[in-house]
């Protein structure tokens, strides 16, 4: 398991403080429960930065491939990441509270000792799709007229031993 990063990140952003790095994909716990398969590299990079209003926000940015569970046919679904995203950071609950009611913008409060891959994984886990799945017709589950053929044309298929009988009797 790699080192975590811990960051304060007001401290990171007064000092325009960047890291970048690479973490396997098995190494984010919260994140296995919508994989197929535990495999690969994800290369991230956050930067603290000042915004037009001079607010310190978080720039994160993940890149990499991950492999869902497709929720249609329940087998690989390869999976792209491209995230870019601009997080505020809340001196306190009060500021916090009164972001949150602009859905616009995210925010958290900025904890002295901040987990980056814990914000990293979090971010990734929110950019996925609530049911993931592959586009119209490239799932491999069978459509029912291939069910069918296949029953009529595998002799081995018990569903083929049973049509048999049916028209016996």
């Amino acid at each position: 398991m790699s080192t975590r990063f811990v960051i304060d990140p007001l401290d990171f952003v007064r000092n325009a403080s960047t890291h970048h790095a690479k973490i396997a994909v098995g190494e984010l716990l919260r994140l296995q429960d919508y994989l197929y398969e535990s495999i690969g590299t994800l290369s991230y990079q956050i930067s603290g930065i000042y915004d037009a209003r001079n607010k310190p926000n978080l720039h994160i940015k993940v890149e990499g491939e991950i492999v869902l569970c497709c929720q249609r046919c329940l087998d690989k679904l390869h999976h792209t990441l491209d995230l870019q995203t601009v997080v505020l950071l809340a001196k306190n609950e009060f500021e916090l509270d009164k972001v949150d009611k602009d859905d616009a913008i995210d925010a958290i409060l900025a904890t002295s000792n901040l987990d980056v891959l814990d914000l990293i994984e979090d971010e990734i886990i929110l950019s996925l799709s609530i049911s993931s799945r592959h586009l119209d017709g490239e799932c491999e589950i069978l459509k029912p007229e291939e069910a069918q053929e296949n029953i009529n044309e595998n002799n081995d298929n018990p569903f083929y031993a049973l049509k048999k009988l049916k028209k016996t009797h």
